[in-house]
């Protein structure tokens, strides 16, 4: 087998669409509002309607734009809802990864995202889109930290 199938069996086609369509809204959200689209804010501006005694989800940058993030992110949802109905065929994909293990993972990930200042598709998409460097550098890291890891684990060291 040669390596794109290796990588790909499903297909590569698909994940280019979706990157394609991901880019395309953030630049429109961008164009016509002036506005980033990236998921981490919209996660803590969220939070501000039931976390009304944390400081830090009552910062008035959240409080004030969680109308239009709440909107955004229902958005994603149903976009990823028609997505799969359309081009998945309608078949829910599963995992063999214990609940618990997923939880963990969501922690780590929420928890790098505030440390890191926004996630992964904000630095990536939004981040360097607009050519901030410290998005660069995020993405870097980002990269860097999965190949790391991907790799220890395909050698069994992890």
């Amino acid at each position: 087998m040669n390596l794109l199938t290796d990588l790909f069996p499903l297909g590569w086609q698909h994940y280019l669409l979706g990157g394609l369509c991901l880019g395309a809204g953030v630049a429109l959200l961008f164009v016509c509002t002036g506005r980033v689209g990236g998921m981490s804010s919209v996660f803590s501006s969220t939070w501000t309607y039931a976390l009304r005694t944390r400081p830090f989800f009552q910062q008035a940058r959240l409080v004030q734009s969680r109308g239009w993030r709440l909107v955004y992110a229902l958005g994603v949802v149903l976009g990823a809802a028609v997505w799969w109905l359309w081009a998945g065929g309608g078949v829910a994909q599963t995992t063999q990864v214990p609940t618990w293990q997923l939880l963990v993972g969501g922690f780590f990930v929420g928890y790098g995202a505030r440390l890191g200042n926004g996630c992964t598709s904000g630095h990536g998409i939004c981040g360097l889109g607009s050519l901030q460097w410290p998005s660069l550098l995020a993405v870097l890291t980002f990269m860097a930290t999965a190949f790391v890891t991907a790799n220890l684990i395909a050698w069994g060291l992890a």
